[in-house]
């Protein structure tokens, strides 16, 4: 049977399709890909439906050995992965053949790195999803948990044909430069009307770091201060890329594994094609924002759904 086996997992490796949706009001998180335009170049690559699970590896530092030959292929940041000591290049399919290594390297820039094999790993599914989901104790192979050594991954494909491979890759117009200054443009949500005009020409004319506290259920941003009208709102239901500001009005970027509530107020969310800058954004890292143009902003997300076959 293929598979690929966890020698080491590096600092945190988890298992993710497109996620748990519409789980929200079980109080459960969706989970999913952070950087979902690195997930879903993997899958292209090597043919693979969208929903297929892969590899979210954080940081790097881990490493594999397949038990059978595999095509594969890693996006997002470069973290010098290696195939039995040859190095290996991101964003374009290859294959790994049986007993090879597969390991990568501390990350270069950017943060998180996706590994698609062909036929996507076999991994059960828990209320429609393989995504892991530590918090939920949901998915991946053990309730949710990071990879760890000696776990097994089978992997779903047939056999094979080494000559009739042909590696694909990614034009270069689609491979993000992770070391471009992150600007994230914002669509504001009624709740902009608690917040002053002062306030929110401080929001978009200062910068912000990336703070070390930050994960996959939010973003933290560290920079000047901004303060609503109000101290707090009715708790309900949180977007996905909703900026809270709590009470020490520093923001916070809601991601995949956030709470479902919340009673924070919200100025707005971030464009859904500008998320998977902020998800390769390193602590430390400048952080500004735009206000977005809601037209433009919904053309590139209904052209990159359509692309990779997503629902809107």
């Amino acid at each position: 049977m293929a598979a690929l086996e966890v020698l080491h997992p590096g600092m945190l490796t988890l298992i993710q399709d497109t996620g748990r949706l519409g789980v929200a009001e079980l109080g459960l998180s969706q989970g999913g890909p952070v950087d979902l335009h690195a997930f879903c170049w993997a899958n292209y690559l090597v043919g693979n439906a969208m929903e297929r699970p892969q590899l979210e590896v954080t940081l790097g530092q881990a490493s594999f050995r397949a038990q059978d030959d595999l095509i594969c292929a890693i996006t997002g940041a470069d973290m010098a992965v290696t195939v039995d000591g040859q190095r290996q290049l991101p964003w374009q399919s290859f294959v790994v053949h049986q007993g090879q290594v597969l390991k990568f390297g501390y990350a270069r820039d950017g943060l998180r790195a996706y590994l698609a094999v062909k036929g996507g790993f076999d991994i059960p599914r828990v209320l429609g999803s393989a995504s892991a989901v530590p918090r939920n104790q949901l998915g991946g192979l053990k309730a949710g948990t990071a990879l760890a050594e000696g776990d097994v991954l089978p992997v779903t494909h047939g056999e094979i044909n080494r000559h009739a491979f042909q590696s694909k890759q990614a034009a270069p117009r689609y491979i993000p430069d992770y070391t471009d200054p992150v600007h994230l443009r914002v669509m504001e949500s009624y709740q902009c009307d608690y917040f002053s005009e002062q306030a929110k020409q401080r929001f978009y004319a200062s910068a912000y770091q990336i703070s070390q506290q930050s994960d996959r259920m939010g973003c933290r941003l560290e920079g000047p201060a901004i303060q609503a009208e109000i101290d707090g709102i009715i708790s309900e239901a949180i977007a996905y890329g909703a900026i809270q500001i709590p009470p020490n009005g520093q923001p916070i970027i809601l991601l995949n594994d956030r709470q479902t509530l919340g009673g924070y107020p919200k100025l707005g969310c971030i464009a859904r094609m500008d998320m998977p800058r902020l998800a390769q954004a390193r602590p430390g890292t400048a952080v500004q924002f735009v206000r977005g143009d809601w037209a433009t902003l919904r053309k590139e997300w209904q052209d990159f759904s359509q692309f990779f076959g997503l629902p809107m």
